[in-house]
């Protein structure tokens, strides 16, 4: 598992305490085959907001179309763009996370206690190695890479076919936020099927989905210890994921599609900054995903 510093200094929290409320800034690349080598767009961002206990984790998708200001970085000057550029004009990789995660924490106010940019051609892997997940398709959608259809009803998937599935959004109802619901859906799985496995109890099979992970994972803990970080996480309890619709709706301007926030984003970021975001799902329902 790779160790960088995948956090700007002004979206980093000054210091770390795992007793106290934490977030961290999930970021998944879309690497596909046959792409162009020159898009380094991120395709899934997410905040994961862990309250203080380590009880529950709030899961907040952030719409990679989302209209915000994107600081200026080498070679880019800085401006309005979509959201998931911000890791495209930073140059991908490290440069790109540090980019997106200054973009967000100047959008939310957030300071984040660590980073992980995931590799989600690699996270097929991971899948493979659990013996593949159970997720429940909801809507029939055909992919528009692999031509496969999903029906509706919960199945086992490899790791190809989970990605492959919830990289879709065109044909559902909701288009992209059914998309960041999948993706939320396909997290809640892996770690559901990691406690089925009792991998503890076979060193042959922990050792290969560490590997996996490994190969999968950049991470960015913020001084942590990540031995210490793994074992404050392994309390979390599977079932007590929350998956949150960031509050915003879709506008076209000059033309282009985007997503822009609207006024329960911002308390929705005032909650995260104030550790109040159980209160808020529970006042918010309509954005909260049952996964």
């Amino acid at each position: 598992m790779a160790k960088e510093q995948l956090l700007d200094p002004s979206a980093r929290k000054k210091r770390t305490q795992l007793d106290e409320p934490l977030n961290y800034l999930l970021i998944g690349s879309d690497h596909r085959p046959g792409a162009n080598p020159d898009d380094q767009r991120s395709d899934t961002i997410l905040i994961v907001h862990v309250p203080a206990g380590m009880r529950q984790a709030y899961l907040i998708s952030v719409p990679r179309d989302l209209l915000v200001a994107i600081p200026a970085a080498p070679g880019f000057p800085g401006g309005q763009d979509k959201v998931n550029a911000a890791y495209e004009h930073g140059g991908g990789g490290t440069g790109g996370a540090r980019l997106l995660s200054a973009t967000l924490t100047r959008l939310t106010g957030v300071r984040f206690d660590g980073a992980a940019l995931v590799d989600f051609s690699g996270f097929t892997r991971v899948i493979d190695q659990l013996g593949g997940i159970r997720m429940c398709v909801d809507t029939p959608v055909r992919s528009i890479h692999t031509r496969t259809r999903f029906e509706p009803g919960c199945q086992q998937m490899d790791g190809a076919r989970t990605l492959d599935y919830v990289r879709q959004r065109y044909d559902l109802p909701n288009g992209d936020y059914d998309r960041q619901r999948h993706q939320q859906q396909m997290l809640r799985a892996v770690l559901d099927r990691a406690g089925e496995t009792h991998l503890r109890g076979d060193p042959v099979k922990l050792d290969r989905v560490l590997r996996a992970v490994g190969g999968a994972l950049t991470v960015d803990t913020n001084g942590v210890p990540l031995d210490e970080l793994v074992f404050a996480l392994r309390a979390l309890p599977a079932d007590a994921l929350r998956g949150v619709r960031l509050p915003s709706y879709p506008q076209t301007i000059d033309g282009v599609s985007y997503v822009v926030l609207d006024t329960g984003g911002g308390d929705l970021f005032t909650a995260v900054r104030n550790a109040r975001v159980p209160a808020w799902a529970d006042a918010n329902p309509r954005w909260v995903n049952r996964l």
